[in-house]
């Protein structure tokens, strides 16, 4: 599989092969479209999008299972099919849902409060 080697160098936590329902709202107000989640992790996910979207995008992810948000950007976009695209959230978080998350998904060690 010629992506499970796009993401090593970004690869910071495990990744879980998810599929969940998500919008994606740009920073233009008029960029809003329907998406799902091809993998996860607690950096960002791949992504599957009804639109194109280009390397560099600001975005906003709405994850309708969990009705939570994060900003993010878009990190990668699939050579073979641009509705494919790796995005890099803000702030590392599970906004995914998943609900036995690997070790390495330790939200605390990241912000330590």
């Amino acid at each position: 599989m010629p992506d499970s080697t796009t993401f090593r160098e970004s690869r910071r936590s495990s990744r879980v092969p998810l599929k969940v329902a998500i919008a994606v709202e740009g920073d233009a107000a008029s960029l809003t479209c329907e998406g799902e989640t091809v993998v996860v992790n607690l950096h960002g996910a791949l992504i599957s999008s009804g639109i194109a979207l280009g390397v560099g995008m600001r975005i906003s992810i709405h994850v309708y299972l969990t009705d939570k948000r994060a900003k993010a950007r878009v990190a990668y976009i699939d050579p073979e099919d641009a509705s494919r695209c790796g995005v890099e959230l803000d702030q590392p978080q599970n906004i995914w849902g998943v609900p036995l998350p690997p070790a390495d998904w330790d939200e605390t060690a990241l912000h330590p409060h």
